[in-house]
């Protein structure tokens, strides 16, 4: 029964771990906690000599504590405690700066930070892709349940659909629906080859500070909601306003009159075929330019930023690259 419950609570702890990230340290450590007690001396002679580099050692070491994935924070303690085993059985460690031990300190100091960079290109991809498919599961969810279950709800409310209404509000829920898809394909699209970038915009004050990885993972994650919903919205916005007629420009291939039966007339199965293919094509298409809705907040922001001053550094953008 221990080792039911043990292995229960490991697999909740790595899902936990996909989806929110590893929890920071409890206990965080400082760099000297890296070095075992003969070496106290060493450590101090390396403090007072590379007092840059034993400060960017050690905010390495902090934000390896707190990074988004455990292998990640792993790999960036045991470097850390290499370089500092290195650096104090160096004989070349004095009084007196080494160029070459300052080369190799600077060049791992450069590769620990560009392991956390990475770390933080995962929290972002991670959140995001699965915001995208939560936003799909609840799109589709959306989709399912008003087509299965909606004409039974409306009767037992004395409710009475004829075939123009329901054809109307299917039309409705599959453009709604091709939208949302087509709103998650942008945005993979797009994430390709912009998820770095999209990183380094996710920062905050004048340093450029990185969040850590589960606030990138959070924030990421309710943006790809966002855009899937946006994506909705955008195709039935597009749906109600062609099918109502307000933009007379575009002359539909199909209408329901066409496709219900009437008298003297029974209704057509082809027409009904181009009902479905046109509205699909609409909604994805919709849902595809969903970053023309965020294009829009972007510029409008922007504009005010301009008349107030110069703009700021926001710490949340989007992944669009608009």
């Amino acid at each position: 029964m221990g080792d039911k419950d043990g292995g229960l609570r490991r697999w909740r702890t790595r899902y936990r771990e996909v989806l929110d990230g590893a929890e920071a340290e409890a206990r965080p450590k400082g760099l000297r906690e890296l070095v075992q007690p003969v070496d106290e001396v060493a450590y101090k002679l390396f403090r007072e000599t590379y007092p840059e580099q034993h400060l960017h050692l050690q905010v390495a070491l902090g934000a390896a504590q707190r990074t988004f994935d455990r292998r990640t924070r792993t790999s960036v303690q045991n470097a850390l405690r290499c370089v500092v085993r290195t650096v104090l059985d160096d004989p070349r460690l004095g009084d007196r700066p080494d160029r070459y031990l300052a080369a190799y300190l600077d060049q791992e100091v450069a590769e620990i930070r560009g392991w956390l960079r990475q770390d933080s290109v995962t929290a972002v991809s991670r959140g995001l892709n699965i915001g995208l498919a939560m936003g799909a599961v609840a799109g589709m969810a959306l989709l399912a349940v008003p087509v299965l279950w909606g004409v039974p709800v409306l009767r037992v409310l004395g409710v009475t659909l004829d075939c123009a209404n329901r054809w109307t509000l299917l039309g409705a829920f599959v453009a709604g629906g091709l939208g949302a898809l087509g709103a998650v394909l942008s945005v993979l699209v797009r994430l390709r080859l912009s998820v770095e970038q999209l990183a380094s915009r996710q920062t905050v004050g004048k340093e450029r500070t990185i969040p850590p990885g589960r606030q990138l993972a959070r924030s990421l994650r309710h943006e790809g909601v966002y855009r899937v919903f946006v994506g909705w919205i955008l195709a039935l916005a597009v749906y109600f306003l062609l099918s109502g007629g307000l933009v007379p420009v575009f002359e539909l291939p199909a209408t329901t009159a066409q496709i219900c039966p009437a008298p003297g007339h029974a209704g057509s199965a082809a027409k009904g075929t181009d009902f479905w293919v046109f509205w699909c094509a609409v909604g994805f298409v919709s849902g595809f330019n969903e970053r023309w809705a965020f294009g829009i907040l972007g510029r409008d922001a922007t504009h005010r930023n301009t008349k107030g001053g110069a703009p700021q550094a926001t710490a949340h953008s989007s992944p669009s690259g608009d």
